[in-house]
């Protein structure tokens, strides 16, 4: 299988499991989790796996940019998530779980690019000066 497929088939199949669960008149929610929590995490997670995607699968290659990339597309998904449950029965779109899941994004965004960081500098070992003869 192709690297770029395995690369996007995660970031599709969450859309994709996002779409489902948008599609449902009632879906299910674990008990005591506000539905403003399960946006900002599924939309976290989005971001996460977009970041990695479009980095090639290398953490280094995140950088501010490509985070910020990751989080418009995640983002601009909730948007079209939204607009999707206009017309589904007993659902509406709510500006409030737009900002969810546009806030879960720049937090997944920015832990994506901070771990870029960590990643570019943080494992390489500190030098040393050399004793003068």
């Amino acid at each position: 299988m192709p690297r770029r497929l395995i690369l996007w088939l995660p970031v599709v199949t969450l859309m994709a499991a996002i779409f489902a669960v948008s599609s449902m008149s009632s879906p299910p929610s674990p008990p005591g989790v506000s539905d403003k929590s399960l946006h900002w995490i599924t939309y976290l997670a989005l971001a996460v796996l977009t970041a990695r995607a479009l980095a090639d699968g290398r953490w280094t290659a995140v950088t501010l940019r490509l985070a910020a990339a990751a989080w418009l597309i995640a983002t601009l998904y909730g948007a079209t998530d939204e607009w999707h449950q206009r017309f589904t029965p007993e659902r509406h779109a709510d500006w409030y779980d737009l900002a969810a899941d546009a806030l879960g994004a720049a937090a997944g965004a920015g832990a994506a690019w901070a771990w870029g960081i960590i990643k570019r500098f943080g494992g390489r070992p500190a030098r040393r000066p050399r004793p003068h003869p």
